[in-house]
């Protein structure tokens, strides 16, 4: 360690900074808010203590969420010190708790050898467990799926809530499946304790159980880690919460985060344990710090406008203070619907491009995905290049393939390709079982129809002379076809027959021809709908994106017009690959956007039922929905638009939106109505 400090704390820091980074020792809490040099701070803490305090960094623990943070922040530490000795204790809590188990983790029964196991890892165990107890389970599709199941589990340690009160409340009308889970739970843990493995929640688990029952550990952690810092804190779910609180049993604990920003309490973070540091640490010292370097006077106002309509005691009073220069009001739009958001955001990033702004330099952020389908589709026409930073475009997502494979079936009963993507879906079907099932049903088939021929001819045929030729999903129902299919798949199978089935008669329905969107509605009332629920952890965000393409579908009077434009769109939005380095522009969800910083942000959907999203509305969560929207506005440097559709369009009917409720509660002077007419394309 070098005998001289190479940095001008003083200089170097602004007040708030320069306060929080020389803190006296003992409980610190640091409310940084958006944009005001969070991560400057914490590094800044720590050279201050390994150079100022002469603290060894082998007894200074950092705690982050991500990898990538940790190795920035090391690295930065290392910079700052001119150290060839950085903190040894500086990570993600799961790769400290990794580590601190090889260590101690005899107590709670894991050797110092024992394997850490992956997410498909951990589920196939499940998987073997499930059908070692209950070997019918997976057979019932009312049953969740092992990946379903372990996510259960994972959310019920994460968070310290009965498993059997979680899967009440997950699938309330089983009575018999919060029994029949808590089995396979139990049998887990015990066939992961035999196999020396551990999966992504046990490295908190016995983390927290190693400091409960071993007082050897729990001494040596409180000891050796004399100063604890630790990073988005309102991140921390009660698990994370109670470690740090036994190993900072000496309270010399900094915790630095903004409560304003805590929008993940449905992955288990739990917004109480910001709230309730001061009480869990007596005469904590709270410190803000608040002069936003990221954003203009203007967006801060708005910022601290949205940020005002908290609702009382939900969190912490704090105003951001502008650094940046003037540079205009927040525009708020508003706008036929979708498609003419859509128009307006690509007409207005052109007219940016062409005055020498960047398109990377420019963000799109949306509450959910299927809010970006109408963007995707406009800049596609536009052929504005785009890079989706939130995960795979619209069309490319695996459920909306599945999805749309049953329209195509329906459409053209000779598309196997279709086919097969659906049958995929049924445990243990592959494409040898595939080609086994489409013949059997396609001999069925024959046979049917040679039945409804000898029909008509047979004065003494029960069926009238004039039946209708048998569909060909009909066949899919006989013996002969079902008995192809593997056992635990054939419940599976019949809905999904019976799904095709009544998505051929309405098709061939002789009152009138049904739209796409009948035809997409009824398909999400059918198999995959149920499928969904359980087959994914997340099922209820892809029933949304589902109910989002039954929208964009009212464009179109027949289903061959809509598969039709699927198809274009995909191909458009798939065939070319952008480069991450390219100037594109950024299209994101909010919550992926956490982080980032954009000169030039759009938000879509700035309407009730969109943000905030209907469901989050449901379920009670209006002010973690209040704190993504901002968020959200923060992530702006110099211009912000807010982009409010009016009306929810389709061919058949239209529903009018409300303003977001966010929108609702801003002072008039704080943003600026933009009018916006579609140009006529001749």
């Amino acid at each position: 360690m070098l005998d001289f400090s190479p940095i001008d704390f003083r200089a170097d820091l602004n007040d708030e900074q320069f306060a929080a980074v020389t803190a006296p020792p003992g409980p610190a809490l640091v409310l940084a808010g958006a944009g005001s040099g969070k991560t400057r701070t914490l590094t800044y803490r720590v050279a201050y203590l390994m150079l100022e305090k002469r603290v060894s960094p082998h007894n200074i623990l950092l705690l982050t969420f991500t990898n990538k943070a940790a190795k920035e922040m090391v690295s930065r530490v290392m910079e700052l010190t001119g150290s060839a000795y950085p903190p040894q204790w500086g990570g993600t809590f799961h790769s400290l708790g990794g580590r601190l188990l090889r260590q101690f983790g005899k107590r709670v029964g894991l050797e110092p050898n024992f394997n850490i196991m992956d997410q498909g890892d951990a589920e196939s165990l499940l998987a073997s467990v499930v059908k070692e107890i209950e070997p019918g389970f997976t057979k019932n599709k009312d049953n969740p799926k092992p990946g379903v199941i372990h996510n259960l589990i994972s959310f019920s340690i994460n968070t310290d809530t009965a498993l059997d009160a979680l899967v009440r409340e997950r699938f309330p009308f089983q009575e018999s499946l919060p029994g029949s889970i808590e089995k396979f739970a139990r049998r887990y843990r015990e066939r992961k304790l035999k196999e020396q493995v551990a999966d992504y929640d046990d490295l908190l688990y016995f983390w927290r159980k190693m400091l409960q029952e071993d007082e050897d550990a729990r001494r040596y952690m409180q000891e050796k880690f004399q100063y604890i810092l630790v990073d988005e804190y309102q991140d921390t779910n009660i698990l994370q919460s109670a470690i740090i609180d036994q190993i900072g049993s000496h309270h010399n604990v900094m915790a630095v985060g903004d409560d304003a920003q805590c929008i993940y309490t449905w992955r288990g973070a739990n917004f109480e344990n910001i709230r309730s540091f001061p009480e869990r640490h007596p005469d904590t010292r709270i410190y803000t710090i608040l002069r936003n370097y990221r954003s203009s006077p203007e967006i801060l106002n708005l910022a601290n406008a949205v940020l005002a309509n908290q609702a009382q005691g939900s969190g912490y009073a704090k105003e951001l203070v502008p650094h940046r220069p003037s540079n205009g009001l927040p525009c708020v739009i508003p706008l036929l619907d979708g498609v003419q958001q859509a128009q307006f955001v690509a007409s207005r990033i052109q007219e940016l491009y062409h005055s020498g702004v960047s398109l990377s330099s420019i963000a799109i952020l949306y509450r959910a995905h299927y809010q970006a389908i109408d963007m995707q589709m406009e800049f596609s026409k536009t052929g504005i290049p785009f890079i989706i930073t939130s995960g795979m475009r619209f069309f490319d997502q695996a459920h909306i393939r599945d999805f749309v494979a049953q329209l195509r079936v329906v459409n053209n009963p000779a598309d196997s390709s279709a086919f097969e993507r659906i049958l995929a879906l049924l445990p243990r079907v592959g494409p040898a079982t595939v080609s086994k099932i489409l013949k059997a049903a396609q001999k069925a088939h024959e046979a049917m129809v040679k039945r409804a021929a000898s029909a008509t001819l047979d004065i003494f045929a029960t069926e009238p002379a004039n039946a209708p030729r048998p569909s060909f999903f009909q066949a899919l129902l006989e013996e002969s076809v079902v008995s192809k299919v593997p056992a635990d798949g054939q419940e599976d199978f019949q809905q999904l027959a019976e799904t095709l089935i009544e998505l051929d008669g309405l098709m061939k329905s002789s009152e009138s021809a049904p739209s796409a969107a009948e035809l997409v509605r009824c398909a999400i009332m059918g198999w995959y709908g149920d499928f969904i629920r359980t087959a994914y952890k997340n099922g209820d965000e892809r029933r949304d994106d589902l109910e989002g393409l039954a929208t964009f579908a009212e464009r179109f009077e027949t289903l061959n017009e809509f598969l039709a434009q699927v198809v274009l769109l995909n191909s458009e939005t798939s065939d070319r690959q952008v480069d991450p380095d390219e100037d594109a522009v950024r299209m994101t969800t909010v919550h992926q956007a956490k982080g980032l910083e954009f000169p030039v942000v759009f938000v879509l959907g700035c309407a009730e039922d969109f943000f905030p999203l209907r469901r989050a509305v449901e379920a009670g969560d209006v002010e973690e929905e209040r704190r993504l929207f901002y968020v959200a506005v923060t992530r702006a440097m110099e211009e912000l638009y807010l982009c409010f559709p009016m009306v929810n369009s389709g061919r058949g009917q239209a529903m009018r939106l409300e303003p977001s409720r966010f929108l609702q509660d801003l002072p008039r002077s704080t943003y600026e109505k933009l009018q916006y007419r579609t140009p006529r394309r001749w």
